[in-house]
C-alpha cells in the first residue's frame, strides 16, 4: 500500500503492506479483509466487495446488513505518501470500524519473516509512528478520527501465490503495531482518512482534509488528460497511465523514465522508447527535454547507460549497443513534435557527435564500425540487445556481431544526424556513409530463400531465426528496407509472430519456441524472448504495416482492429495499465510486469499516430511522416 522510493526513483522500500478493514455492528463482525497463508485464504471479505473501479484512483464499494462503504486510496504527487479515503453510511445499529495497519520494511523485492527486524513505535498525534532501521525515515500512520490502540503484534505466514509460481520466496510476515477505531452512531454518515507517510512537515496535522488531498490530485491528472487534447477513452486511460512511469531522478535532478512496476528501474533503451508515446504524444515537452538531458549528461565513451544502479553511489551500467542508437530517434521525434531546434543544437547536439565518432572508432564491448559500415558488438558473453536474458553463464539469445535491428538504427542515426548538421549550419563531414549502410545492410541481411531479414549476420554466419527484431527495421523514420520487402515479411509477422497483445519473441513454427512463460528463474529467461509476447512491439508493428502500404484508409482501420484488444486488457490485469508481456500461446496470459513504460507509450503512440493520425498534442494536424523538423521555437526548458 505504500512502496517508498527513499531515494528516488529507487531503493524502493516496503513500508505499509495493507490496511485491513472489521466492521462491527449489531453483534455482528464483518471482516472486509482478503488474506491468503500456506493453507489457503483465511479471509474473505471479498465477498462484501461489490464494485472496484479505477478511475480517477482505485476505489472499492462495499455493502454488508444495512451499512455501505466506499474506499479510495491514491498517493499525492512526488510524496512518499499514500491516503486511504473511507465513507461510510451506517445502518440501523450503534457500529464501529476497525482499521489494522499491517507494517514491513524491506526491499520490494524481498520478503521478511519475524525475527528478521526489530520495530520501534510511538504513539502521535492522531495515530503512531513506527522507526526501524537507521537510514529509514519512521512511517507515520494517522487516522481524521476516532483513535488509536496500540498493540505489538504480527500476521504470520503471508502467502503470495504469485511468488511460488516464479520459484521465489512466497511467505511473509508483517508487523502489526495496534489498530484505529471509529465508532459511529445509527444511520451515520462519515468520512474517515488514513494516511502514512515517512515526509516530514505539511501534510501532517490533526484536522487535514483527505477529500483536499484527492480534490488536488484528481485536478492534477485531469491536467494530464486536457494537455494532450485527448480525443477518447483509451487516449485518456492511456495519458494517465503514462503519468506513472515519468518520475524524478534525484542523483541527476532531473526527470527519468521507470521501465515497468513493480521491478525495473530506469533503463536507457526503454525509456528512449517509450519517451514519444510518454510525453511527446502527451504534450509533456518539456518532460521530454529533462529526460533527454539526464541521459546526455551521463552519456559515456559514446553509450548511454543501459540501467541506473538500484542504489546510491553505483555508477550507471553501460553494457547497450542500442540504446545510444534509440536516442537518436527520441530526438528526431522531439523535434517533430515541438520545433525545439535550439534547446537540440546547443545541448544534445555534441553528444550525438560524440556517439556517432565512438561509434565509428570503437568503443566498450567491442561496439565498431566494421569495413561495410555497419556496427558489429559484443561477443559470445554478452548481451547488448533488447535480448538480453542471461542466467548465470547461459546467454539464451546470443546476439553478438550485427543484429539486424541495430543496422538500421545505425542508418536511422546517421540520416538524423544529416539534417542536424544542416540545423547546426555546419558541413556533413559523412556524406554518403548512410547510403552505403543501406546497401549493405539489404546485402548482408536479405535471407532471399526465407523472404525475410536475418536476426543477426557474424562471423558465425548469418541467424536465420524468423524475430520482430526486423520490423523494428522497418518503423524507423528513416529506414533501409524497401517498402515491397516489407509488405512480404509483414505479412509473415503477422501470420507467425502477431499474438493479440504484441508479436512473439520467435516464430511459432521454430523447434526452440516457448509458448508460456512461467516457472523458476531458469525457465523463465529461457522462455523471456524464445516465444514470448511482448506488448510493446505492437506499436513499431503497426507503424511499420500503415508505412509499407502508403497509409491507405483499409490499413488504418486493420490498425485499429490491432489495438482494440488493450481496451479489454486495460481492465483485466493491471489495471490501467498494460502488461509487458504475454504467453505466446493462446489465451496469451499476461505475464511479468503489470505496467510496463514501453507497452503503455506505444500502444498509446501508434494509437495517436498511425490510427487517429493526428499529431503534436493529439488534437490534430498532419502524420508525422508527412512532417520534418519544424520552424525554429523557443525552448521548451532551459539550461540552468
Amino acid at each position: 500500500m505504500l512502496v517508498a522510493s527513499l531515494n528516488p526513483p529507487v531503493e524502493r522500500t516496503l513500508l505499509l503492506a495493507k490496511l485491513d478493514e472489521r466492521f462491527e455492528a449489531g453483534g455482528q463482525v464483518y471482516n472486509l479483509a482478503t488474506n491468503r497463508t500456506e493453507q489457503g485464504v483465511s479471509e474473505f471479505g471479498f465477498i462484501h466487495q461489490q464494485i472496484m473501479t479505477a478511475d480517477p484512483v482505485p476505489g472499492f464499494i462495499y455493502s454488508f446488513a444495512d451499512v455501505f462503504m466506499e474506499k479510495r486510496i491514491f498517493m499525492p504527487y512526488g510524496k512518499n505518501t499514500t491516503v486511504i479515503l473511507y465513507r461510510v453510511k451506517n445502518g440501523s445499529s450503534p457500529a464501529t470500524l476497525r482499521l489494522v495497519p499491517m507494517v514491513n520494511c524491506r526491499d520490494f523485492h524481498w520478503t521478511v519473516r519475524r525475527g528478521q527486524i526489530a520495530f520501534e513505535t510511538n504513539e502521535i498525534q492522531g495515530g503512531v509512528e513506527v522507526k526501524v532501521t537507521p537510514g529509514v525515515p519512521p512511517l507515520k500512520i494517522i487516522c481524521s478520527d476516532g483513535g488509536f490502540l496500540r498493540g505489538d503484534g504480527w500476521f504470520t505466514g503471508m502467502f503470495y501465490p504469485a511468488e511460488d509460481q516464479r520459484g521465489e520466496n512466497p511467505v511473509e510476515d508483517h508487523y502489526i503495531p495496534g489498530h484505529f477505531t471509529v465508532g459511529l452512531t445509527p444511520g451515520e454518515e462519515r468520512s474517515v482518512t488514513v494516511l502514512a507517510s515517512i515526509e516530514d512537515g505539511g501534510l501532517f496535522y490533526s484536522n487535514f482534509d483527505g477529500g483536499e488531498l484527492l480534490r488536488v490530485e484528481e485536478e492534477r491528472r485531469q491536467a494530464l488528460t486536457q494537455k494532450a487534447n485527448c480525443p477518447d477513452m483509451l487516449s485518456r486511460c492511456l495519458t494517465r497511465a503514462a503519468d506513472a512511469f515519468v518520475v524524478w531522478r534525484k542523483s541527476t535532478g532531473k526527470k527519468s523514465v521507470i521501465a515497468g512496476y513493480p521491478w525495473f528501474n530506469d533503463w536507457g533503451r526503454d525509456t528512449m522508447i517509450a519517451l514519444p508515446g510518454l510525453t511527446l504524444v502527451t504534450g509533456r515537452y518539456s518532460d521530454a527535454a529533462e529526460i533527454l538531458l539526464t541521459f546526455a549528461r551521463n552519456c559515456k565513451d559514446g553509450l548511454l547507460p543501459n540501467m541506473f544502479p538500484d542504489s546510491a553511489g553505483h555508477e550507471p551500467l553501460y553494457n547497450t549497443v542500442d540504446a545510444s542508437l534509440w536516442y537518436f530517434h527520441a530526438v528526431y521525434k522531439y523535434l517533430q513534435y515541438t520545433g525545439d531546434e535550439s534547446f537540440i543544437i546547443e545541448n544534445i547536439y555534441p553528444v550525438l557527435k560524440e556517439i556517432i565518432r565512438r561509434h565509428m572508432e570503437g568503443t566498450l564491448f567491442n561496439i565498431k564500425m566494421d569495413d561495410d559500415g555497419l556496427i558489429r558488438a559484443g561477443g559470445p558473453e554478452n548481451q547488448l540487445t533488447w535480448m538480453d536474458a542471461k542466467v548465470d553463464h547461459w546467454v539464451v539469445t546470443p546476439r553478438h556481431g550485427k543484429p539486424v535491428e541495430i543496422s538500421a538504427l545505425w542508418y536511422n542515426a546517421l540520416m538524423v544526424m544529416e539534417r542536424l548538421y544542416k540545423l547546426a549550419g555546419e558541413e556533413f563531414r559523412l556524406k554518403g556513409l548512410a547510403e552505403k549502410v543501406r546497401d549493405s545492410f539489404e546485402r548482408e541481411f536479405w535471407y532471399e530463400q526465407g523472404g525475410y531479414y536475418y536476426d543477426v549476420v557474424g562471423r558465425e554466419g548469418p541467424d536465420d531465426h524468423f524475430r520482430p527484431n526486423q520490423v523494428l527495421a522497418m518503423a524507423l523514420p528513416f529506414s533501409p528496407v524497401s517498402p515491397d520487402r516489407a509488405r512480404k515479411v509483414l505479412s509473415r509477422v503477422w501470420k507467425e509472430l502477431y499474438a493479440t497483445y504484441g508479436l512473439r519473441s520467435l516464430s511459432i513454427y521454430h523447434p526452440g519456441y516457448r509458448g508460456v512463460y512461467q516457472g523458476d528463474r531458469v525457465k523463465r529467461d529461457g522462455s523471456y524472448h524464445q516465444g514470448t509476447t511482448w506488448s510493446w512491439l505492437i506499436g513499431p508493428f503497426i507503424t511499420a504495416y500503415r508505412k509499407a502500404h502508403g497509409y491507405r484508409e483499409k490499413d488504418r482501420r486493420q490498425a485499429e482492429l490491432f489495438i482494440r484488444p488493450f481496451r479489454d486488457h486495460l481492465r483485466d490485469h493491471g489495471v490501467g495499465f498494460i502488461s509487458e508481456i504475454f504467453d505466446g500461446n493462446e489465451p496469451v496470459i499476461p505475464r511479468g510486469c503489470i505496467a510496463q513504460a514501453w507497452g503503455v507509450a506505444e500502444v498509446l503512440r501508434a494509437y495517436v499516430e498511425d490510427v487517429l493520425e493526428l499529431s503534436g498534442d493529439i488534437s490534430g494536424g498532419k502524420r508525422r511522416e508527412e512532417r520534418d523538423f519544424t520552424t525554429p521555437s523557443e525552448p521548451v526548458v532551459s539550461e540552468e
